[in-house]
């Protein structure tokens, strides 16, 4: 199993994901190269390459999370509109519950 095995961020970033996705018991890390978690289809989290974990959220969990300090997400000179990053000084509490909210709200989209 990949988990971010080729991953070229931070190794401390990496496993602080790992632990995230861990203590989530229907998740797992996928990939390589880009450490990622999907449900029905959709990718509900991953790791960018310079550490933030980005989580697909309604637009009403995004927007507050942008304003608590997150960010809007870019990947590969695209923009990604379904996502945030989490603020960096996000504590294990507050990664938990985004991270729940996340995947609770993968599941409520229609499997790809």
């Amino acid at each position: 199993m990949p988990q971010g095995s080729a991953y070229p961020g931070p190794a401390d970033d990496l496993e602080a994901y790992r632990d995230l996705v861990e203590r989530h018991g229907d998740a797992e890390v996928r990939g390589a190269k880009n450490p990622y978690t999907s449900r029905n289809g959709w990718m509900t989290s991953f790791l960018d390459p310079e550490g933030l974990i980005c989580l697909r959220l309604s637009a009403d969990e995004r927007a507050a999370v942008i304003d608590a300090g997150g960010g809007a997400v870019q990947q590969y000179g695209r923009n990604m509109p379904d996502f945030a990053s989490v603020p960096p000084s996000a504590g294990d509490d507050e990664l938990d519950a985004l991270f729940a909210t996340s995947w609770d709200h993968a599941g409520t989209l229609p499997p790809k």
